[in-house]
């Protein structure tokens, strides 16, 4: 009897213990008492040096404010970090995990909710900023390549691809106007454009704006390819490519290896046309000496893709709280004025105007968002993104066709 008494007394210590460890996103004072001391192992893309800068003043904000470590993992790939996540689930580690947050969005947020990866659903709307988000006037933020976030992932900045020039060198009478016009502009100005090579983001992004063009139907991008249908339906891009690639920069037979080479080269001269997902990236650019203060932008006058980028927590996240708390400041209006200062990133916010205070709306009209920087109505119409189902064929496609290693 003493025994079993002894047992039963065990099982409801460590039920009392698990109850004590779970995390509340209701109860926010609680969360914040849990996040101090605990160590944010973010890992998010490392590329640009002015991101990195930003993300290292989110660690000294968290760090004063709320006693958060935040260590930035960078990645090359959002992928391996996906991977690394799924690895530990398949070794049956559901706690103490090696990631607490990752910035993502598109198909591995896709493939992470399809495998049961990640925290949630729904904390994202109990964060205390949530209030502040434009949640009625962007979709994006609650439907990420068509997939429902179902409260899985929190938004921390808009995207749209836009393309760039330098008006020292290139009128902006000549500039194409869709995908087709710009391959009729590289046919005539030979080994001046180029993209990134896939999967690199930016360099598979371009390849759906072209898809999202020239297919006949482009509401099939909407739904998930049916790998019978992919090689009829992406056709028109594959035959883009094929026409484009002899007239691209070293004839395609290699490519900038992600996007701050190709800007590189942009302002090397060799290229005359770059492009980006970020409406301020050449204003950011030129604030930061990176590019030369003739660069301007343009997009299309028929769309261009437009998506949300994202911060999830996996579902073995070992410092959750931290996590939350991390999600929920960047979702502040202090770091998101700061984020969309071109002098710092220049990525676009993504909360509404209406719903701030007096005090924090007049943080965003007081930016300067720089000589290169559309207004929102000369951005064009935004594309939607198609089905992550999508760009896994269209990436595998690629490399078997052109199979090019820089």
């Amino acid at each position: 009897m003493k025994t079993l008494f002894t047992a039963f007394a065990a099982l409801i210590l460590s039920a009392s213990l698990a109850s004590a460890d779970e995390i509340d996103p209701g109860n926010w004072d609680s969360v914040v008492r849990k996040a101090s001391g605990q160590t944010v192992y973010w890992n998010a893309w490392g590329g640009s040096e002015s991101i990195n800068d930003y993300i290292g003043w989110v660690g000294e904000e968290l760090r004063e404010q709320f006693g958060v470590k935040l260590v930035h993992v960078k990645l090359d790939d959002t992928a391996n970090a996906v991977a690394a996540v799924l690895t530990e689930k398949a070794a049956g580690k559901h706690d103490n995990g090696a990631i607490d947050l990752i910035w993502i969005n598109g198909e591995n947020f896709a493939s992470m909710k399809r495998q049961g990866l990640l925290y949630g659903p729904g904390w994202v709307q109990k964060l205390p900023n949530w209030r502040y988000v434009d949640v009625e006037n962007r979709p994006t933020i609650t439907t990420d390549f068509t997939i429902p976030t179902d409260g899985m992932e929190s938004p921390w900045g808009m995207a749209k691809l836009v393309f760039f020039y330098d008006s020292a060198r290139t009128e902006a009478a000549d500039l194409p106007d869709s995908a087709d016009e710009l391959l009729q502009w590289a046919k005539r100005n030979p080994g001046r454009f180029s993209y990134p090579q896939p999967p690199d983001f930016i360099g598979s992004s371009f390849l759906k704006q072209v898809l999202s063009e020239r297919i006949d139907d482009p509401s099939r991008l909407l739904e998930p390819v049916d790998a019978k249908e992919f090689p009829a339906l992406a056709k028109p891009l594959f035959d883009y490519l094929d026409e484009l690639h002899p007239h691209l920069w070293r004839s395609a037979r290699a490519f900038p290896r992600d996007y701050p080479s190709m800007s590189q080269l942009l302002a090397d001269g060799e290229l005359e046309i770059t492009f980006a997902f970020n409406p301020a990236e050449a204003s950011s650019a030129i604030a930061n000496d990176l590019l030369p203060d003739t660069i301007r932008s343009f997009t299309f006058s028929g769309g261009t893709l437009s998506n949300t980028h994202f911060v999830a927590i996996p579902y073995n996240a070992a410092a959750k709280a931290g996590a939350l708390v991390t999600a929920n400041f960047l979702l502040s209006p202090e770091a998101q004025a700061r984020k969309q200062d071109p002098d710092v990133w220049g990525d676009p916010t993504v909360l509404a105007m209406e719903k701030l205070p007096d005090e924090d709306r007049a943080r965003f009209e007081a930016l300067d968002l720089g000589v290169a920087t559309l207004s929102p109505q000369e951005l064009g119409p935004a594309l939607p993104e198609p089905h992550p189902s999508w760009m896994a064929m269209i990436e595998k496609e690629w490399a078997a066709r052109y199979g090019v290693a820089n």
